[in-house]
């Protein structure tokens, strides 16, 4: 351990899961119900934080529904997206169409994060083998010899020593855990960043337009109801360049991109408004140590493009609960059982990053690059939006993704 602090407590635990990101609070509930005995590790003292991913697709939707919790979900405020519209140089276009799927729930739900981890952790409630500890902060892994056999945290109330036949680290792309294993992490790079804002929304003002493409520009907008949540596309490392031109000329370039937007756009007061996402694409080429393993973003950070960060969180850690929940209940499974996670999401997880590559290499790169010449519409995208039953393809690869996980892991008997 580097940590210099000694543990003023210990806690034992079958199974320590660090982070209460979408991965960890999902599995902390699939393991919760499968009577494992498991904590889940927060460091703050509440999920409420905007800039998260709030786009739950229709396979988060299924697996909501598979465990029975489908009704109470969306009774929370949400929006609901099935066609995908665009403006490419100022030509319509549209890149999928969800109405088209035959699933049960054939829509987008943009639901702040927030909500959906505040919705797990009281369902959960109901697992005495759960326990979700906020405020508490991984920061070093306990071993003995290669294993890892736990984590120190720091809490309010002081440093305490989790000790775990199983971790697993679902504690995002800056993984502290990940860093402290000494697992090297591939990086696949992303040619562009992202300004996330709101600007307020007039309740008469609506508009299907998702995504603008122009020379040198790219913004999504997402109507959440009483505002409009954008995401103003720039060529990675620009920002400084960006804030040098000074907010009004940024300002005024978001406008002419979204005439809606107009009304709203003064709730945008200053830089302190805005949020620097710095995109990144990535990956893990072992997600695993004796005694622990990673997912989520710790294991693979995915770009923005698609908003599927969440749902390959979830589809994560409905893998591993699938794989291991079993094997749980008679300790730690061995290094080749853990690694039969990698195994079966490695898979998906290229193939979502590849796709998004590609866009990046044949869309977004292009757009940003700015020239005085028309943007012309990708073939691609000519033809799906001019052959309607291809929309559905693009629909199905970004609502169900790749190889699509369903609960398998047994609920154990009421106690």
């Amino acid at each position: 351990m580097t940590s210099d602090q000694q543990p003023n407590r210990t806690m034992k635990v079958r199974c320590c899961i660090v982070g209460g990101g979408p991965a960890g609070m999902m599995l902390g509930y699939l393991l919760g119900r499968a009577g494992i005995d498991v904590v889940v590790l927060e460091k703050h003292a509440d999920f409420f934080r905007d800039f998260r991913g709030d786009t739950v697709h229709p396979s988060t939707l299924q697996v909501m529904d598979e465990l029975g919790l489908i009704d109470g979900f969306l009774k929370l405020p949400h929006q609901r997206l099935q066609k995908m519209d665009g403006l490419f140089g100022g030509t319509p276009v549209r890149i999928a169409d969800l109405s088209r799927l035959h699933t049960k729930y054939p829509f987008l739900a943009f639901m702040p994060q927030w909500d959906f981890l505040n919705f797990l952790r009281e369902a959960g409630r109901r697992f005495t083998s759960l326990k979700v500890m906020m405020s508490t902060e991984a920061v070093d892994l306990i071993r003995r010899g290669e294993t890892v056999t736990g984590v120190r945290a720091r809490t309010p109330e002081g440093i305490i020593d989790i000790e775990a036949d199983l971790t697993i680290a679902c504690d995002g792309r800056h993984s502290t855990v990940r860093e402290r294993a000494g697992l090297d992490v591939e990086e696949i790079g992303a040619p562009m960043d992202v300004l996330w804002f709101r600007a307020g929304r007039r309740p008469d003002e609506t508009e299907n337009v998702f995504a603008r493409v122009e020379p040198g520009k790219m913004m999504i907008t997402f109507d959440r109801g009483d505002y409009w949540q954008c995401a103003y596309v720039i060529a990675k490392g620009q920002f400084d360049a960006v804030k040098a031109r000074g907010l009004p000329a940024l300002l005024d370039d978001v406008v002419r991109m979204a005439p809606i937007l107009k009304s709203g756009i003064a709730d945008v007061k200053s830089f302190d408004d805005i949020k620097l996402l710095t995109v990144a694409i990535n990956r893990l080429t072992r997600w695993t140590r004796p005694g622990l393993l990673l997912i989520g973003d710790a294991a693979h950070a995915m770009s923005p493009i698609g908003g599927v960060g969440v749902n390959l969180a979830v589809q994560d850690a409905v893998a591993t609960a699938n794989l291991l929940a079993d094997k749980l209940q008679h300790g730690c499974p061995s290094e080749n059982e853990l690694d039969a996670v990698r195994r079966r999401r490695e898979f998906p997880v290229k193939m979502t990053q590849r796709m998004q590559v590609v866009v990046q290499n044949n869309i977004i790169s292009g757009a940003l690059l700015g020239s005085d010449r028309p943007l012309k519409v990708p073939l691609i995208v000519r033809l799906i939006t001019a052959l309607p039953w291809l929309q559905g393809i693009p629909a199905r690869l970004l609502a169900l993704g790749v190889r699509p996980e369903h609960v398998q892991s047994k609920a154990a008997p009421p106690s």
